[in-house]
């Protein structure tokens, strides 16, 4: 562990922390300006941040510890997340962390608690947002595993750093497994961030919300977490598309410049990939929930085929 290592992955934490709410707030403001709105400042999920880490946390009478834990550990897991992930460099003191089947397991790991307090306090909004997330990180998952063990049968291993080290230092070559699998990850990503068709972020409505109804009965801090763990889940899912589909950019030394070159890179692509999630979400509708496992079905068969075309060109 070197200390220009230590300084990296710091480096990455902070760039988490702050870009994650920038991002949200990019998104929304493109979605909004492609319906031809006006739409707020860019900066505005901070300031909601900030009003709602001022006020008083209200929590229900009969609520367990667990529901006061619960934005913590939901928000340490998303942070964790971003962390392992490589997006400025490969050489990190996580790096040994970095793996495939751990990344999904942190992600799964955040869903359980967030469900369990959903369902803590027992009012029924809370139950109904828990069972639809269940169900959506139980179909959505296996297909994100199947992405990453996609990209894995290229470079021969599960760990993010080999993977993004692998296909940053290969010339440039169109693997029709890749494309298979960027479209399944694409598909889950919105699954998994609440964005349209699965689930849209900005309604209450109690026949369609899934993520919203998690967080009905959090105020103050509570949920200032919970909306900053969603921005980094978001960024988190952001990065791991670039450095599976696009890991041109990493930074191959600690040296200031490479570092500087590498923070310039990803945001260029963050803000290109925010645009391109604002327009998808623009052009699709509002699915019934009952549509969500076909929608992630598609997903699964979809990184499955990428992976068996994969096998059977044995490619490496």
């Amino acid at each position: 562990m070197t200390a220009g290592g230590v300084f990296v992955q710091g480096l990455e934490l902070v760039l988490a922390l702050a870009l994650a709410p920038l991002l949200s707030g990019w998104v929304q403001s493109w979605r909004i300006r492609l319906q031809n709105k006006q739409p707020p400042s860019m900066l505005q999920p901070y300031r909601n941040l900030h009003k709602l880490f001022h006020k008083e946390c209200l929590v229900a009478q009969g609520a367990s510890p667990l529901f006061r834990m619960a934005p913590y550990l939901v928000f340490g897991c998303m942070l964790l997340t971003c962390a392992i992930v490589p997006t400025l460099s490969t050489e990190l003191p996580l790096a040994p962390a970095a793996d495939a089947i751990a990344l999904v397991g942190l992600f799964a790991l955040a869903r359980v608690f967030l469900s369990l307090a959903a369902m803590d306090v027992g009012t029924a909004f809370g139950t109904l947002g828990a069972r639809r997330e269940m169900l959506v990180g139980f179909l959505a998952e296996p297909a994100l595993l199947m992405v990453l063990f996609c990209a894995s049968t290229i470079t021969g291993s599960t760990s993010l750093a080999t993977i993004v080290d692998t296909l940053s230092h290969r010339e440039l070559v169109i693997y029709p497994s890749l494309l298979l699998a960027g479209v399944a990850f694409t598909m889950v990503s919105l699954a998994e961030n609440a964005r349209v068709p699965v689930d849209n972020p900005d309604t209450h409505l109690e026949l369609t919300m899934v993520h919203e109804a998690l967080l009905l009965e959090y105020s103050g801090r509570h949920l200032a977490l919970m909306e900053w763990a969603a921005s980094l889940k978001l960024f988190s899912y952001s990065c791991i598309g670039l450095a599976i589909f696009f890991p041109w950019g990493v930074a191959q030394s600690h040296q200031p410049v490479a570092l500087a070159s590498a923070v310039a890179v990803l945001m260029g692509k963050l803000a290109i990939g925010g645009f391109l999630l604002a327009w998808i979400e623009t052009l699709s509708a509002k699915m019934r929930i009952f549509r969500v496992p076909e929608f992630l079905g598609t997903a699964f068969l979809l990184a499955v085929i990428g992976l068996l075309v994969n096998v059977l060109l044995g490619v490496r």
